[in-house]
């Protein structure tokens, strides 16, 4: 009997010894569990805090006054900043028509700021495998610097691109569909039109987007002609001091220049100059004028576009647009009506009633809804945020997404 109760009592000891070692394996894998969860969300924080972050960084530069869509702008911005990667073709040599830009300076200047914008960016990469599209790096303004002809110009992008195709798979896989080509020169889409892909595929960013000479609105892109640099620094809220009601002064080379010369040319009320101005009146006469006007109007020349479309913007005075089927660059994006006058040509001959009929509390929403996107208009090296490189890049991002291969 004795030997019986020793064995029970070794027993039972063994059992306790075993329970209290099963539960300390329990606590430990809870114990283990609950700092992994805890690891793991305190990593998860400062990523959910950072992008929090950005978002509202965003939300402070961005109005919800002139944009068509603010939240999706903001939205779509800082997921493009994040993920949007470019190849550029290497071949061409940089001392001819290829890879680099001719200048930074002129009418032309917004096709040179993309060429270094984008070797200044984070939008590059060299991996092909990596890139959404696809740039084609072959510059007219460098062609036409060296005396080439439209037609040839044709013919000199039609070879540069077929030896692409030759030599990489990449255009292949859409027939071009993810590749893009920028001008601002006023051959525009002519160039491209050795190439029935590159014209019907391709993404084509030209400063001379009109509807009626071979653009295709919602596959390209209208660039906006800048003429950098700016002679005076930016105006705005600065409404006291504009007091002339409305200016234009330039070449008639273009049937609604003529028109706009001959109605308004003796206004009273009307700046308008059957010319340009003669630097030979006065420093930057032409430019001051910008200052002192409220609507300055912007009719097209031998394109639909205008530098001046630009310098309005800049120096503070609401652009009056005076040009059918143009493309108003950033167009999806912008909302126009909020910040210029879009007119059709036929409203010349009405021009001065209509501006005067614009009240003058309509006038100051319009001229601080201009302020507010004279950051989308203006060039930089090394490019900025919101400016007009990462606006044209925010248009190509929005057209990538309905490309399938």
């Amino acid at each position: 009997m004795p030997q019986v109760a020793s064995s029970k009592a070794v027993q039972s000891s063994s059992s306790s010894v075993w329970t209290r070692h099963s539960s300390l394996i329990s606590l430990a894998t809870l114990t283990l569990i609950s700092l992994t969860y805890l690891s793991q969300k305190s990593l998860r924080i400062p990523s959910m805090v950072q992008a929090k972050s950005e978002i509202i960084s965003i939300k402070d530069e961005v109005s919800d006054d002139v944009y068509h869509s603010p939240e999706i702008f903001r939205l779509n911005y800082a997921e493009m900043e994040k993920k949007f990667k470019v190849f550029i073709y290497p071949d061409g040599d940089p001392n001819t028509f290829y890879q680099t830009p001719r200048k930074l300076t002129g009418k032309y200047a917004s096709e040179g700021y993309f060429f270094q914008n984008i070797r200044e960016s984070g939008f590059r990469t060299e991996d092909p495998d990596q890139a959404h599209l696809f740039f084609i790096p072959i510059s007219c303004h460098k062609m036409r610097g060296k005396g080439t002809s439209y037609d040839n110009m044709t013919i000199i992008v039609q070879n540069y691109v077929e030896s692409l195709i030759y030599k990489y798979p990449y255009w292949n896989r859409t027939l071009g569909a993810d590749h893009f080509f920028v001008t601002c020169h006023d051959v525009g889409v002519r160039a491209t039109e050795g190439l029935p892909l590159l014209v019907k595929n391709s993404i084509r960013a030209v400063c001379s987007p009109s509807y009626d000479v071979g653009f295709i609105p919602h596959k390209d892109i209208a660039l906006p002609q800048v003429l950098q640099p700016f002679a005076l620094p930016a105006g705005g809220n600065d409404i006291e001091n504009r007091t002339r009601l409305g200016f234009w002064a330039g070449h008639r080379n273009s049937k609604i220049r003529v028109i706009l010369a001959r109605v308004w040319e003796n206004d009273t009320e009307l700046d308008i100059a059957n010319n340009r101005i003669n630097r030979a009146t006065g420093h930057l006469v032409y430019q001051k004028k910008f200052y002192r006007t409220k609507f300055c109007i912007c009719p097209g020349g031998s394109q639909v576009n205008s530098a001046r479309i630009a310098d309005s913007i800049h120096y503070g005075c609401i652009p009056v647009i005076l040009s059918n089927y143009y493309d108003l660059p950033f167009n999806d994006i912008l909302d126009w009506k909020k910040f210029a006058v879009v007119l059709r040509e036929n409203d010349v001959y009405q021009l001065k009633q209509i501006l005067k009929a614009i009240t003058n509390e309509e006038f100051v929403s319009l001229h601080q809804n201009l302020v507010k996107i004279q950051k989308h208009f203006q060039w930089n090296t090394p490019p900025i945020k919101f400016d007009a490189f990462h606006m044209v890049m925010y248009d190509l991002w929005l057209r990538h997404r309905v490309i399938k291969y």
